[in-house]
């Protein structure tokens, strides 16, 4: 950290993944009250994207936690940061663990072949930005402030 007077973490008390749990528990209840089918039976297409939207949550997490590893910082936002990533797929996003998780979460939206969850979404990115990007943002920019801010400018938020 540069500044003594900067907080020691993000303040983030709750693993950020449960934000997107919850979207789709939402849309799994709003299913069950009210059925909003995609398809409504098997489906050869909607089960390859739900494979294609896995294997790119994959694939962009593994990318995004193992550039986090080759710097020796934590994944976890209520830990210190000991360095800022802004390399691998961190060029292209500030967010790309967050936005794996979309993907993730159009994947089990797709195998529970239900419109709901895509209707809670927006909500879930949403509160993914307001309550944990934002507190991040908050604590690179004191933790890393010239760095932090030459990157914000270089690189979008979500993509």
């Amino acid at each position: 950290m540069n500044d003594s007077a900067s907080p020691a973490n993000a303040g983030v008390h709750y693993p950020p993944p449960l934000l997107y749990v919850g979207g789709i528990a939402a849309g799994w209840l709003a299913q069950r009250a009210h059925p909003l089918p995609i398809t409504g039976h098997p489906s050869t297409v909607r089960t390859a994207l739900a494979v294609a939207f896995a294997l790119g949550w994959l694939g962009l997490f593994a990318a995004a936690s193992g550039a986090f590893v080759r710097h020796r910082t934590t994944l976890i936002p209520n830990r210190p940061a000991a360095a800022l990533v802004t390399s691998g797929v961190y060029r292209f996003t500030r967010n790309p663990m967050y936005v794996s998780l979309v993907l993730l979460y159009l994947a089990v939206t797709l195998v529970l072949d239900s419109w709901w969850p895509v209707v809670f979404l927006p909500l879930v990115v949403i509160a993914v930005d307001r309550f944990i990007i934002r507190r991040e943002e908050r604590y690179l920019a004191q933790a890393f402030p010239g760095e932090y801010a030459e990157y914000r400018v270089r690189v979008r938020r979500w993509m």
